[in-house]
Order: structure tokens, then sequence, then C-alpha cells
């Protein structure tokens, strides 16, 4: 039945304007015109679902679009893209940060609003979603444990809200989606009948189920989005097949088929009763362009099906208006009723003569409807300049603005500011808005760095980062949960990544391969994700991280085990495996022996005793390992305290050993008496080892010019060698002496000295190197070296390989170069020994010819007995 229209005390009018651009035409008057009807059923009944608003129905309209237009949900099946729509009205609009777009839904429940059965729900329908990624899904449990519903997530809706904000299509308020429930329980709801609550009936298609059911309940619901104030269906343009009709290619277009199927869900539904279809009438009585009605529509307007008439005629001063126009150029209604459009009132049907466009309108272009406000205006004196509000803005419908088409894809509610007090006229200059400027001194407030300002009174407050840290370790570290951290407080921040920093230190302790910890801290977090569900399942993001996400879950001894994976090496944990065959062995043991003990218990009673005796042995495991714990406590002191006293006495040994050195350090020179010369200068120190390697290098001349046995030729080689050795000393000291200032030599008599003493130390270790290597050249020409040589040569030429050529020219060379290689191993060898047997006799000579210190001859001398010839020279 058509709705009533709401009766007014002061019926309140507007003269409507119909100049252009503010320039009244010639012969044109003021027309009177009613402000539509507000959206209710009647005077004290609820508000007609079906009655929306016009912002309001393209709201829906663009997200239900958009909603089925996502890649994860385009391409599917009717009956899942309208469990999609439905979980999507269903679902809760975010509290303040908290992104919580979760609903809660039986399975059977879903069945009655598609109209199927609820194994095809379980088999054909969340499978499919949760296969595209297009619904994250919960089995959702009591405290006993039992199940009691499913938490669904919508994930395009979650990654508008993530990406987007409040601006995407997606993005509905919570009154838009209530309104959008509303709309969907009145067209195919199942209908309830709480037992204290008012029942709420069923939808127009609740009867229709089975199959094609799915099909007939998406395509009414965006039929009534795309439908005007006066019922008629927006119909597509452009040729169409005639047997289809323009109608079922308008359909067909918003259900994504074939219109020959769309032709026949426009069949189903004008069965049902919510579609008419008829046919314009022209003055030849041809059948006209074919319209598509929605009854329900037309009913929550006050609409009634009759035939199409024409709408202009010979007295009229002004075209009917398209479906589309506004303001100015909306008819006269013949009886009036009060309304508003947008969040708050409902598009004016018009009267049931208007057509969409009869063949006399005018064409104009259709206009954009202005700011609307959340709180419909109230009016109060009827003047034209009513209907703006407490804050004196412009009409609703005044539609001086031109700058959207209206019914278009891009149309967005609500796009004035709220706190704006009075826009700019055409041609005039926006002025930015004090909300704005607020908005940009806190962006460029936040934007000179992170810390905190203190804007417009606020609270100072730590900013937040929006990105991750700077540092490549935590940025792979912490990239799974990069959304996550956007969500956290700067406080938060500061702590997640210190936590971080801490977990990754103590994994590189872990790790061989050195830099593996951050991918390692990366795959956690990842791993952790996936075992929640995803981002969208994560409603505490400070406390997941810190006590889930970054927590390593050791499930056995071993240090390297998180969750039963190796992190050193990603495969499974073998103690975990070591610890659960253990178990299993446990209890098959406790079950033989309980089978052994008590043979005639029953299934309940040998479980109920099995349970028993396995508790029993887990207390005594676990007073057990109490024990090893306290034992490791005190084995674990015990190193403390020994590794305290290491530590101790090594320090104690490296003071005693500075004291020493500092006392050495201390001590004259023992040659020259030089003060401070830790017991040696550094010129004698080069003098002693020069005077070695001269001794050194007659004995490496006599090993092959003098007789060994002989110590009187060792002795003349010796002096022969030294004689040599001095005299090019003396040739590079004059050198030096000569290449130096005179003046330098006096003022460092010490620095002179030293390096005098190490030229000698060099030349003398050059000829050192000349001798050994005469000594080698004469000792490879003995008759050992010979002898060694030879046999070298013959074993070397009776190789397997060279046994049947032994005189080729392979086998020359190979043995010759074996031959010397024995030669000069033996001269070295030879060299070796002959030094070593100078050595000992230079070493006997020397202990021979030392004279025993005064302190042990004087007391021999005095035991000795005097003689007469001594005696007597004593007495004289």
């Amino acid at each position: 039945m058509a709705a009533p229209t709401a009766t007014l005390d002061h019926p309140l009018w507007e003269p409507v304007d119909s100049s252009v651009d503010g320039l009244r035409l010639p012969g044109q008057r003021n027309a009177l015109r009613s402000v539509p009807a507000s959206g209710k059923r009647n005077g004290d009944g609820p508000e007609d679902p079906l009655r929306l608003g016009r912002t309001m129905r393209l709201r829906l309209r663009d997200a239900v679009q958009a909603l089925l237009a996502d890649p994860s949900i385009a391409g599917l099946k009717d009956a899942p893209k309208l469990a999609a729509v439905v979980l999507y009205a269903k679902s809760r609009a975010p509290k303040g940060e908290k992104n919580d777009n979760q609903t809660s839904i039986w399975g059977a429940e879903l069945g009655r609003w598609l109209g199927m059965k609820e194994s095809t729900v379980h088999h054909k329908v969340l499978p499919v979603l949760r296969g595209t990624d297009a619904l994250h899904t919960r089995v959702k449990t009591n405290g006993k444990g039992h199940m009691t519903g499913l938490d669904c997530l919508v994930m395009p809706l979650w990654n508008a809200r993530k990406s987007g904000g409040a601006g995407h299509p997606l993005a509905l308020t919570k009154a838009e989606l209530a309104t959008l429930l509303h709309l969907i329980e009145a067209l195919f709801g199942p209908g309830w009948a709480p037992e204290d609550k008012e029942p709420t009936p069923p939808g127009l298609l609740a009867d229709r189920t089975g199959k094609g059911a799915a099909t007939d309940r998406l395509g009414l619901l965006l039929m009534v989005l795309n439908t005007r104030a006066s019922g008629w269906l927006q119909l597509v343009g452009g040729s169409v097949k005639k047997r289809e009709g323009r109608g079922a290619a308008t359909l067909a277009r918003l259900l994504g088929c074939s219109p020959s199927g769309a032709r026949k869900v426009l069949a189903r539904l004008t069965e049902a009763g919510v579609v008419a279809r008829q046919r314009k009438a022209t003055s030849t009585r041809i059948h006209g362009r074919g319209k598509v009605m929605l009854l329900p529509v037309a009913r929550a307007y006050g609409r009634t099906v009759a035939p199409v008439e024409a709408v202009s005629g010979p007295g009229s001063v002004f075209s009917a208006r398209p479906d589309g126009a506004c303001g100015d150029h909306a008819p006269a209604a013949a009886a009036g009723a009060l309304g508003t459009s947008g969040l708050g009132g409902a598009e004016g049907p018009g009267d049931a003569a208007v057509q969409e466009r009869p063949d006399g309108a005018e064409l104009h272009a259709d206009h954009a409807s202005v700011v609307t406000p959340v709180v419909p205006p109230q009016l109060s004196c009827g003047f034209s300049g009513e209907g703006r509000g407490g804050e004196g803005r412009r009409p609703e419908r005044a539609c001086v603005r031109e700058d959207q088409a209206a019914d278009s894809e891009d149309f967005a509610a609500g796009t004035g500011s709220p706190v704006a007090e009075g826009g700019p006229l055409r041609g005039e200059q926006p002025k930015k808005s004090p909300v704005d400027e607020q908005v940009g001194q806190r962006a460029a407030g936040a934007g000179a760095g992170s810390r905190p300002k203190a804007v417009g009174g606020g609270k100072t407050q730590q900013q937040r980062r929006v990105g991750l840290p700077a540092d490549l370790r935590l940025r792979v570290a912490l990239g799974p949960v990069a959304w996550l951290w956007e969500r956290l407080s700067g406080w938060q921040q500061d702590q997640v990544e210190a936590a971080a920093k801490a977990e990754l230190a103590r994994l590189e302790g872990l790790l061989a391969l050195p830099g593996a910890a951050p991918r390692v801290l990366a795959d956690r977090l990842t791993d952790r994700l996936a075992e929640t569900g995803g981002e969208a399942m994560v409603t505490g993001p400070y406390g997941w991280l810190i006590r889930r996400g970054l927590v390593q879950r050791q499930a056995c001894t071993d240090r390297r085990c998180d969750d039963g994976i190796r992190l050193d090496t990603g495969a499974e944990c073998e103690m975990c495996g070591n610890v659960v065959h253990i178990r299993r062995a446990r209890r098959v043991k406790i079950a033989a022996q309980l089978d052994r003990e008590l043979p005639g218990l029953s299934d309940d009673e040998r479980r109920r005793v099995l349970e028993e005796r396995l508790r029993e042995q887990v207390a005594i495991e676990a007073e057990d390992l109490a024990w090893r714990q306290e034992q490791a406590r005190a084995e674990q002191a015990r190193r403390d305290a020994a590794r305290a006293e290491a530590a101790e006495r090594a320090e104690r040994e490296r003071q005693e050993a500075a004291a020493a050195d500092a006392v050495r350090q201390a001590l004259p020179c023992e040659d020259c008496g030089q003060d401070q010369a830790a017991g040696l200068c550094e010129a004698c120190g080069y003098r002693r080892r020069t005077e070695a390697a001269i001794v050194e290098a007659g004995l490496v001349a006599a090993t092959w010019s003098a007789a060994l046995t002989d110590p009187g030729d060792v002795a003349a080689v010796t002096t022969e060698v030294r004689a040599t050795m001095e005299r090019e000393i003396a040739d590079v000291r004059a050198t030096y002496l000569s290449a130096m200032d005179p003046a330098d030599q006096g003022a460092d008599p010490l620095g002179t000295a030293s390096v005098l003493a190490y030229g000698a130390l060099h030349t003398v270790e050059q000829l050192l190197a000349e001798y050994r290597r005469n000594a080698l050249a004469m000792l490879g020409r003995t008759e050992e070296a010979e002898a060694e040589a030879r046999r070298a040569y013959k074993a070397e030429q009776g190789r397997p390989w060279f046994q049947y050529n032994p005189s080729g020219a392979d086998a020359v060379a190979a043995a010759t170069q074996k031959a010397e290689a024995a030669r000069e191993r033996t001269a070295e060898h030879l060299l070796a020994v002959r030094l070593e047997q100078l050595r000992e006799q230079s070493a006997a000579r020397t202990e021979t010819v030392a004279a025993a210190p005064w302190a042990e001859r004087l007391p021999e001398l005095a035991a000795r007995s005097l003689d007469g010839g001594t005696a007597g020279a004593v007495i004289a």
C-alpha cells in the first residue's frame, strides 16, 4: 500500500527560482513546490528501509559494487557473492583505532539468508570464499569448548579500512551498515520471532529458496540500489537485443551474466510480484521503450502502478524534469509533504504521472546534491532561505553547485565540512576551514620530527612512526608485521623495537651463520601470524608482539628449539621427537603393566587408572626435574665461584708480572751500565747479536775448510773469518759516520751508537748468509752427498713408468732433479751435524779455559800445605 503523506499544521512552500545563474527569464514567474515527505510509513511507525535518501542509496550502491568488483570476489558464483554482501552488511563498524570488522553467524543462519541448505553453505559457499582469500573464518566457542558460531571477517572491507581509510567506498559507517542490513532484511531476510522482542517479518523473497534463489536475491538488491525514488529502474543505454530487452540487459550488467540469463531472473522476479515491466505509451499507440519498475520501492514512496502518460502539454510552463533533476528543476507535486534528502531524508517521489523522461521533456543536465547534514534541518517559517540548518548554509536541494554529476559512480556523500560557516559563491576563492588549518598545523608539527608537539591546546604526546625503524636488521625482522607496527603508539613502538633488538642479539649467539637472525625472526613472526589467522585477527598489536610474536617457544630442553623447529637448520627438532617418543613409550609401558596387574578392568575404569598412573609418573618426573635443576644451579654456582677465583688469580699474576717488568725496566745495562735499560740497552743488544753471528760464521766456514778434530785448524779458520768480518764492519761504520752530520753525532751519542751497532749486525748477517751458501755448495761435493745423489738418480730411473726407457729424456731429467734434491738434503744434513759437533767442542774448551771465581778458588788454596821453597819464600 502507498505510504500516507505526513500532514502538517502549517504547510511550507518554497518559491522556485527558475532563472539561470541568477538571471530571470522574461515571462517567468515564481512557481511553488512542496518539500518531499519524510520517510515514515505512518505518523508513529518506523522508517521504511526501502525509502532511502538519494545520497544514502548511491553510497550503498557504490559499496556493494566495490565489494562485488573486488578481485577476490569477482568471477565467483552468485551464492558466494550474496554471502559476501550479507556478511559485509552484518559486519561491525570500527571503534576508534581498533579495526574490528568481524561478525558472528551460524552456517544454518547464513543458509537462510541465501535461500539454501546448511550443507550447501559449508561445501559450496564458505570454502570458495576462503580459497580466494575473500573471507577469514574462525570457530567461536564458549567456556566449555562448545561451538557457538563462526567469526567471519570480510577481507575486502578489512583491506579497505587498512589502506584507503574512511574515503574508500567499502568503508561504511555504523549507520550506513545498519541501513544496508535493514534493506537486505526487507528484501530477502529470513525473519525472526524472538520471545522478548518485536518480531521481524520475513523479506519479500524469503520464500524463494533452492536453485537460483541466491541469484534472484542478489539481482533484486542490485536493482533496488539502482532505482530512483520514482520506482523506475535506471536502464542502460545503447543497442540491446530485441528478445531480451533493455531491462534484461541492465540486470545482466549488474549481475555480470548474459542477457538471456538475466531475462530469466527478471521473469522470476516479475512472477514473485516485486518487479513490473511496462512500455511507454505513444500517440500512435505503438509500444514505446520498455521500462522496469521496482514495486517495493514505488510503494515505499507512495507511488501507484499506472499506465505511462505524457507529462508535458501545450499549457505547460516548465518541462517535466528527468528523474535525476533536482532543486529548482524539480516538478511541483499536486499534494506536497515535507521531507529532506541525504542521510536523514528520502528522495522526493514526485507525482504518479511523472515518468523518467517523457516524450515531451526537455533534456537537462542532472545536478549534484550539495552538503548533506547528519541531522535533518528543522523548518520553521517557510521562506526560501530555510532548510539550511543552524549554520545558515544554502538549501539542501538548491543545486547551485555543478561540480559533480548526479547518480555518478564517484558521487560521495557528505562532502561538506561540518565547520564551514558559509561556502564561497561561484567564482570566489574558497577559504580554508578552521579544521583544515588545525589539521595542517598538526601535520606540520609532526613532520618536523618525532619529538612530541602540542598544537591547539592539545596534550603533548609522543609521535608514532609510520614506517619501520631505520635499522636494516629491524626492518627485515619486523617486515611481516609492518601494519601492526603502524597501529602502535610511540611508546609501544619503542618497547617493541627494544624487545626486537634483544631477541636479535640472543639469536646471534644461537645461530651458526652470522647475520641470519633477522630472517629467522621474520620467519617466526610470519608463522605466528599464520597461526593466529592473519593480521586481521590481531586485536591487540602490542600485547601480541611482546607476548606471542617475538617470544621463542621452546618445546624441549634444546635452546635452539622454537615450536619444534631448529632455529639454526630450520628442520624438525630431534630433541622434541625424542621427547614424544619417550612419552609414548612410557604410556605403552604403563598400560602393559596395568594389563598385567589388573586384567579385568572395564574400558572406562582402565582409562581412569591409566590416567592416574600417568599423572603419578609425571609428578615423579617433575620432582626429579626439580632436583636436577637444583643440582644444576649448585654446579653453576660452583663453576661461577671457580671462574671468579681463576679471574682473580689471573689478575693477581698480571699485577705481579707488571711489577716485575717495572723492576726489570729500572735495571741498568749489563755491558755499558746505561740506566733504565731493562738490563741491556739497544746498542749492546745489537753488539751481542753481532758477536754471536761472527762466531756462527766462523763455525760455518770451518765445517768444510778445517779438520773438525783439529782445534788449532778450527781456531785458525774462525780467526780468519773474524778478521774478515771486522774489516767489513769497519768499512760500513766509516761509511755511516761519513754520511752522518757531526752535530747529530754529538747531540745524540746513544742514538749514534745504536745506529752503528745495527749497521754492524746487518753486515754480519749478510756475510753469514754468504758463508752458509758456500758451505752448502762445498758440502754438496763431498763423497757422502755424491753417493746420495747417485742412489736417488738410480731410484728414479727404476720407477715403473721409466723402467722400459731409463735413458730417455724424461727419465734422465726426472732422475737429475731427484739427484740434486738429494745432494741438497745431504749437504744441509752434513752442515747441521758438523755445526753441532763444533759447538760441543767450543763449549768444552770454554768450560776448561774459564777460571773459577775467587770465592771458590781461595778455600782450595788455603787448604794446600806449604812446601819448603814456598815456606822459605814466605819467611823471606
